[in-house]
């Protein structure tokens, strides 16, 4: 079984991966997105699969995992997880929407 040591360093890794991924991406991509403290990050939840990247990225603590019902007649899951924006901590670093597989996280005017 997997230990919270165990758990917590594999997180830091993923962390680590992340940045250097984000940090690579070029930087006309990053500057057509809506940031700053004017802007506020919302997810889309019927895109959202609940894959914890978003909130590994973030620095603020202004995202979190809630769980939901799953929608789907083919799969026999009882909660499925989506992201949630806390709105008075998101600082709109946009690191949450360039961290995001399925684009289900966007910049919206505050």
């Amino acid at each position: 079984m997997t230990g919270i040591p165990d758990l917590e360093a594999r997180r830091a890794s993923q962390q680590k991966r992340i940045r250097i991924m984000l940090d690579a991406m070029r930087a006309e991509d990053q500057a057509k997105l809506k940031g700053g403290e004017s802007a506020v990050a919302w997810v889309k939840e019927e895109q959202c699969i609940g894959c914890d990247q978003c909130t590994i990225v973030c620095d603020d603590d202004a995202i979190e995992l809630y769980d939901t019902p799953l929608a789907s007649p083919i799969m026999d899951i009882d909660v499925n997880r989506k992201a949630r924006i806390i709105r008075d901590e998101c600082t709109g670093c946009q690191l949450c929407v360039l961290a995001c597989p399925t684009d289900a996280i966007l910049m919206i005017d505050r």
